[in-house]
């Protein structure tokens, strides 16, 4: 695999958020020495076009970056990476639920635990500005093995020793 295709969109107010997560995604590529291509989907209709740009471009494998339009698309977006035998990568386990390879990211119920003490603290009289900046202390790693062999792909025994869920 030379090519990886990373499927973004941005949203107001996170933009440079999403465009730092790009930079480091093209470090990390570059690293391993595969290149990124960078696919833009602003809606769902775009994401006809993308899966086509990333297939005439020969892309080996995707990797969906977050979203609140992507996690509510799911399970379209798992079916096109399916159709163009995309192996992909997303950021929470319900894309994996919904047939998709893997993913690899935060713990949500971990993350909204955390969030709701934030409310509780605020609701007995915290400042929220003086309350600090958490960062995700929970990830997991979620892997469909169903998946996985309808792309003809063996899983290493190292990765799924360490997958925290393997879905059968």
């Amino acid at each position: 695999m030379s090519l990886v295709a990373a499927l973004w969109s941005p949203v107001a107010g996170f933009e440079h958020l999403l465009e730092d997560l790009l930079k480091a995604a093209d470090v990390a590529a570059r690293a391993l020495g595969v290149r990124l291509q960078v696919v833009e989907a602003r809606g769902p209709e775009d994401f006809d076009r993308a899966f086509s740009d990333m297939t005439k471009a020969h892309a080996g494998a995707l990797t969906v970056l977050p979203g609140a339009m992507f996690i509510n698309e799911r399970k379209r977006l798992v079916e096109l990476a399916a159709k163009h035998r995309l192996p992909a990568v997303y950021q929470v386990r319900e894309f994996v639920e919904a047939g998709g390879l893997m993913a690899y990211g935060p713990n949500i119920a971990d993350v909204f635990r955390r969030a709701a003490t934030y409310v509780d603290k605020i609701l007995k009289g915290a400042k929220p500005g003086d309350l600090p900046v958490e960062q995700p202390t929970k990830f997991e790693l979620v892997i469909n093995l169903k998946t996985a062999k309808a792309l003809g792909l063996t899983i290493p025994p190292s990765l799924l020793g360490r997958a925290d869920e393997i879905i059968q």
